[in-house]
C-alpha cells in the first residue's frame, strides 16, 4: 500500500511542478494564433506591414526574460528552496499574464508584460527538472523526468485548440477573441503557485541546508510512509550530500575551461543551438503562419490543432517505450536525418505547386502537411527530449549545476534569436525557409556523427573515462596526421618552385610534372 501511495504522490508531485512546463508551452503556443486575429491587430493599433515585427517581438521578449532569469534563479533557489522559487515564478508569470489580458491598446505595455512572464517561465523551467529529480524514486526517475517534455507538448496542443475555438466561435470584432486565450494562462499559473504551497519541500535541499528532521519528514511523505527502506534511503541521501560537499569543495568556474570540460561545454551549447536549427521550435511558435505558407488556407488553425496532437502522441510514445531502449547518439542522428528529409520534401512540393488560398487543401498541400506532421514526430523522439537528458549526464558532480545553467541559458538565448528571425524569414523567403531548415538538419547529422559520444547505460565514473578517452583519441589522431604530414613532406617529390625553370622568360614545370 505504501509503495502504491508513494508512486502516486511522486507522480502527483512531478506532474504538479511540470505544470510550469505546460505554462511555458501554452504561452508560446497561443501567440502564433492570436497574432493572426484581426481583433488583436485592431486593439493594439498596428497595420499589416508591422505584423512580422509584432510577431517577432511578442515571442522573443518572453525568451529574453527567461534568459536573464537564468542568472539569478540558481542563488535564489539555493537559499530559499525549490517550493518558494516555483511560487515566485508563478507569481511573476501571473502578473505578466494579467497585464497582457487587459486591453491597454499599448504594444509597449504588452511587451513589458511578456518580459515579466518570461522571467517567471524561465525560473520555472530551470527549477522543475531539479525538483523532479530530487523527489522522484530512482525506479521511475527516467519516466518522471520525461514529464517535462510531455507537459510541454500537452501545453502546445491545448493552446492550438483554444486558438481554433475562439477563432471559430467568437467574432473578429470582439476583443474576447484574443483575451480568452491570453487570460486562460492564469489557470495553470494559479495551479502551479497554489499547488506548491500544499506540497513538501525538496528532501535533498532540506538535507543540504542542515534541516535533517524536515528532510526526513518530506521523504516519508513522498514515499507514502515510514519504513526501514525509507530510513536507508535517507541515510544514503545524507551520505551522498556529504560526499558531494567533499567533491565540490573549492569548486571554481575556471574548471569549465579545462580541456575535457571545455569539450563538454562545447557539446551542450552546440546541442541547444541545434535544437533551434531543426526548425521545430520556430514551427511550434508560428504554426498557423507556417501552415498557411504550404497551402492550409482557412483551415490553418484546425490543422495546427492536430499538429499539437501529433506532438503529444510522439512524446508519450518516447516516454513509454523508447527512453531507455535507444541510444542518445542514434536518436539524434536519425531525428536530424528524417527532419531534414521532410523539410526538403516540403520545400520541393511548395515550390513546384505554389499554394492557392481559393483552392483549399490540394493534394500537394496535404502531402506537405503530412511531412510537417512527420517532422514533428521525429523531433519529439530525438532533438526534443534528448539534449536535456544528455546535458544532465555528461557533467561531473563538481560542475553539473554550472553546466546545466549554461545549457539552459543557451536554450533561451537562441530561442529568442530564432523567434525574432522566423517571421521575417517566412515573409521574405517563403518556401525557401524549408530549404534553410533542411540544410541545418543535414549539418546536424554531420555534427552528431563526429562529435557526440554515446552515453546510454553508462555510470558517472564510466562517463568520465568516456570523455577522457575520447579526448585522448582526438589528440592522438591529430598527432598522427601531423606525423604523416611530416613524413610525406620529407619523402615527397620536389615542389613546384624547385622544379620550375626559366625558359625564354616563362616559368614552366619540370619534366617530372605532367
Amino acid at each position: 500500500m505504501s509503495r502504491a501511495l508513494g508512486a502516486f504522490r511522486a507522480v502527483y508531485l512531478v506532474a504538479l511542478c511540470c505544470v510550469g512546463s505546460f505554462l511555458f508551452a501554452y504561452d508560446t503556443g497561443i501567440i502564433g494564433g492570436i497574432l493572426t486575429f484581426p481583433s488583436f491587430q485592431r486593439d493594439f493599433r498596428y497595420g499589416s506591414a508591422d505584423k512580422a515585427t509584432v510577431s517577432s517581438n511578442s515571442t522573443s521578449l518572453l525568451q529574453a526574460g527567461a534568459f536573464f532569469s537564468c542568472f539569478f534563479v540558481w542563488p535564489f533557489t539555493a537559499r530559499y528552496g525549490r517550493r518558494w522559487s516555483l511560487v515566485l515564478a508563478s507569481t511573476l508569470f501571473n502578473i505578466g499574464a494579467v497585464v497582457q489580458t487587459i486591453n491597454t491598446h499599448s504594444l509597449a505595455a504588452f511587451y513589458v508584460a511578456r518580459v515579466i512572464s518570461g522571467v517567471g517561465v524561465g525560473m520555472a523551467t530551470v527549477i522543475i527538472p531539479m525538483y523532479s529529480a530530487e523527489m522522484a524514486p530512482k525506479g521511475i526517475r527516467g519516466v518522471l523526468g520525461s514529464f517535462f517534455q510531455f507537459f510541454f507538448t500537452l501545453g502546445v496542443m491545448t493552446s492550438y485548440w483554444i486558438d481554433y475555438a475562439v477563432s471559430k466561435y467568437i467574432p473578429n470584432d470582439h476583443s474576447a477573441q484574443w483575451q480568452i486565450p491570453v487570460g486562460l494562462q492564469l489557470v495553470p499559473g494559479a495551479i502551479l503557485g497554489f499547488g506548491m504551497l500544499l506540497t513538501k519541500e525538496s528532501t535533498r535541499w532540506l538535507a543540504k541546508t542542515g534541516q535533517h528532521e524536515a528532510a526526513l519528514q518530506s521523504l516519508i511523505w513522498v514515499r507514502g510512509g515510514d519504513s526501514s527502506e525509507i530510513r536507508e534511503e535517507f541515510a544514503e541521501i545524507i551520505s551522498s550530500i556529504d560526499e558531494e560537499n567533499r567533491i565540490r569543495s573549492g569548486v571554481s568556474w575556471k574548471e569549465l575551461l579545462e580541456p575535457i570540460n571545455r569539450h563538454r561545454v562545447f557539446l551542450i551549447i552546440a546541442l541547444q543551438i541545434g535544437v533551434q536549427l531543426t526548425g521545430n521550435t520556430s514551427m511550434a511558435y508560428y504554426a498557423p503562419q507556417i501552415f498557411s505558407l504550404v497551402g492550409a488556407g482557412q483551415n490553418n488553425l484546425l490543422i495546427t490543432g492536430f499538429f499539437g496532437v501529433v506532438k503529444v502522441v510522439a512524446c508519450l510514445f518516447f516516454l513509454l517505450f523508447l527512453i531507455e531502449r535507444i541510444g542518445r547518439r542514434g536518436s539524434l542522428l536519425a531525428g536530424a536525418l528524417l527532419m531534414g528529409s521532410y523539410m526538403l520534401i516540403v520545400a520541393v512540393l511548395t515550390a513546384k505547386f505554389p499554394p492557392n488560398p481559393s483552392a483549399g487543401l490540394t493534394p500537394p498541400a496535404i502531402a506537405s502537411l503530412t511531412m510537417i506532421y512527420l517532422e514533428a514526430m521525429s523531433y519529439n523522439i530525438s532533438w526534443g527530449p534528448v539534449p536535456w537528458i544528455y546535458t544532465g549526464e555528461i557533467f561531473p558532480t563538481r560542475i553539473r549545476e554550472a553546466g546545466v545553467a549554461i545549457s539552459t541559458a543557451t536554450q533561451w538565448l537562441f530561442n529568442c534569436v530564432f523567434s525574432l528571425a522566423t517571421p521575417p524569414a517566412v515573409q521574405n523567403l517563403g518556401w525557401r525557409v524549408f530549404v534553410m531548415f533542411a540544410v541545418f538538419n543535414f549539418a546536424l547529422v554531420v555534427f552528431v556523427w563526429f562529435f557526440i559520444e554515446e552515453t546510454k547505460g553508462k555510470s558517472l565514473e564510466e562517463m568520465e573515462e568516456l570523455f577522457a578517452s575520447s579526448r585522448r583519441d582526438k589528440i592522438r589522431q591529430r598527432s598522427d596526421r601531423r606525423r604523416q604530414g611530416r613524413e610525406w613532406t620529407n619523402n615527397s617529390e620536389p615542389t613546384v618552385n624547385q622544379s620550375c625553370r626559366k625558359k625564354d622568360g616563362i616559368s614552366q614545370l619540370g619534366d617530372q610534372w605532367p
